[in-house]
């Protein structure tokens, strides 16, 4: 099936791509590229998302997304002429609108966590990229002002002017190889040893409930709340408008009342302006 050369490709990208890439070639590796333009298989496809649900909605939804970028592949390389997993929607819809980071978490963060995780959190918040992608960022990546990578779930490529505070971070941080978020030992982190490690720190530093993914949302809500829009916000974190606007609509944008306050005050200003009582 078309997902084993995929699968060449994504060896040096995520992990947790190549993972679902093997629960696809376990159930699907024998399957016929001809199937694929049989209206049943997307219910076959279907019946098999479904079925991993039964265990986890996350990661059935995940398996599904990779399914899906693995047939998008194939057919833009003309293997296949349609996709059956285009659209599908999602099994899971949780919803983290109140998991969002303040400016005290962050400063509790900052003043207990070790000093190797308060990079990798600066960079979280003023950049808004995903954990995998900054505990892959080279130095090379980062030119004194701006930051450029190509993330590794989308393959959208972004550059992102970096803020006094992150900069002050980025340049008093010794270089010990080419990664910039290194551990205590000097070395990139794994996945799985940063999220332990950075769900310690948050325990220590007395954060309950929240992430290291949270910290994109939070981006995403700092951004909008300062008036940023939503196309200067895509620009910054590489998602769609569609995206953004779905975002800041149903999931991250913490209803705060700063915000509220900001409305109120712009609707005063203009009330003033049309009655003459500015």
């Amino acid at each position: 099936m078309a997902a084993r050369s995929f699968h060449r490709q994504l060896q040096r990208r995520d992990a947790d791509y190549i993972k679902q890439i093997a629960k696809i070639e376990q159930r699907f590796g024998d399957a016929p590229l001809k199937a694929l333009s049989d209206p049943r298989t997307r219910g076959v496809f279907l019946d098999w998302r479904d079925e991993l649900a039964l265990k986890s909605k996350r990661q059935a939804d995940y398996a599904w997304q990779v399914l899906k970028l693995v047939l998008n592949w194939a057919k833009d390389r003309g293997k296949i002429t349609v996709n059956p997993c285009e659209g599908g929607g999602r099994v899971y819809h949780g919803t983290r609108v109140d998991f969002v980071w303040s400016v005290d978490d962050e400063a509790a963060f900052l003043e207990h966590a070790p000093a190797q995780l308060h990079l990798p959190l600066l960079l979280a918040l003023w950049t808004g990229q995903r954990q995998g992608d900054l505990l892959r960022l080279p130095w090379s990546a980062y030119d004194g002002n701006h930051i450029r990578l190509r993330q590794s779930k989308t393959g959208a490529r972004v550059v992102i002017p970096v803020a006094a505070p992150l900069k002050a971070a980025l340049d008093a941080t010794p270089k010990r190889g080419p990664i910039i978020v290194t551990s205590t030992t000097g070395r990139p982190w794994t996945p799985e040893g940063f999220r332990a490690s950075f769900s310690i720190a948050c325990k220590k530093a007395g954060i309950a409930g929240l992430t290291f993914n949270d910290l994109r949302g939070t981006a995403v809500t700092r951004l909008a709340l300062v008036g940023c829009a939503e196309a200067e916000i895509a620009t910054i974190t590489g998602h769609s408008l569609r995206d953004v606007r779905s975002i800041l609509d149903a999931h991250y944008l913490h209803r705060d009342v700063e915000l509220a306050r900001s409305a109120i005050t712009k609707l005063e200003m203009g009330y003033a302006k049309k009655t003459g009582t500015a």
